[in-house]
């Protein structure tokens, strides 16, 4: 009875040796597609308030760097659209944020090698430009 149960101790190693990298994958795996969706939250937020600041305000510079500010993103990899270029009071205007996110070890292999996350918001212009005056 007793050479059964240390034969069983020793299986339950071997199965747990065995399952422990497979799980520790998995638990990578969930992780990185948490800070992948966290950062399409922070791209999602950036172009909201981006398009928020033309609306009041009708600058583009001012929107891009509401953008930058919101998503706390890296500018060297964010890319900001504002259009049109030039606005009427209630016009609608289009802000999209394009991030590339940081590669990923274990994510990256299912993802294509240019991935980039990308949100757009529209909102209607409040203010004449600032020129305009």
């Amino acid at each position: 009875m007793r050479d059964r149960l240390r034969n069983a101790r020793g299986s339950v190693s071997v199965e747990f040796a065995a399952v422990l990298p497979l799980v520790a994958v998995s638990l990578l795996l969930v992780a990185q597609i948490g800070l992948l969706v966290s950062e399409q939250l922070a791209v999602q937020h950036a172009a909201r308030e981006g398009a928020r600041e033309a609306a009041v305000w009708n600058d583009d510079d001012r929107a891009r760097a509401a953008a930058l500010r919101a998503g706390n993103l890296d500018p060297e990899r964010t890319t900001i659209v504002i259009s049109p270029a030039q606005r009427d009071v209630g016009a609608p205007v289009r802000v999209e944020v394009r991030f590339t996110p940081v590669a990923m070890p274990v994510v990256g292999r299912f993802m294509p090698a240019s991935a980039t996350l990308t949100a757009a918001v529209e909102m209607r212009t409040e203010r004449a430009p600032p020129d305009a005056s």
